[in-house]
């Protein structure tokens, strides 16, 4: 009788949610995502006198939490405010719980420590705050994913204005 073995891909590595913001691929450790979801911009409360990047505030499973246009913290191109819903990253990092606002999830990977690279030099002097680094996707085509820093984007000057204490 002949061995018939099935090959299972390895599974190492730490956990990544892919995700697009405009036309940058981009990178955050599963230990911060919660879910990923669809919402409808009714169910976002708009917030006067707060940062651009703000988009309001919702409720989900009874904590109430702040919905960021990922993009515009970025300083990159910013969602389109007449859309009927979002695409959102429900992230906690400590006790900070935020709703990423993004263009569209596109699933998980896995990437060992080691294949993360500091941030280039051709990266938008916007965004260096807030990354980790980058990783280089072997595909049809060679690709730049962007590794983010959840802890940096939770916890970003941005929201150290007043009314956020």
């Amino acid at each position: 009788m002949a061995n018939s073995s099935v090959l299972v891909p390895q599974m190492t590595g730490d956990a990544y949610l892919r995700f697009r913001v405009g036309q940058v691929s981009a990178l955050l450790s599963m230990k911060h995502v919660q879910e990923t979801l669809i919402l409808p911009s009714r169910r976002i409360t708009p917030m006067p006198n707060v940062s651009p990047c703000m988009v309001g505030l919702t409720n989900r499973r009874n904590r109430v939490m702040w919905v960021i246009d990922l993009a515009q913290l970025f300083g990159l191109a910013v969602l389109d405010i007449s859309d009927e819903q979002y695409m959102l990253i429900l992230m906690q990092v400590d006790s900070v719980s935020l709703g990423l606002a993004v263009h569209q999830v596109e699933g998980t990977i896995r990437l060992e420590a080691n294949s993360i690279q500091p941030p280039a030099g051709q990266v938008a002097h916007s965004l260096l705050p807030y990354l980790k680094g980058y990783v280089l996707q072997q595909q049809e085509a060679q690709e730049i994913l962007l590794v983010l820093d959840g802890g940096a984007i939770a916890h970003s000057p941005v929201f150290r204005d007043p009314v956020f204490v």
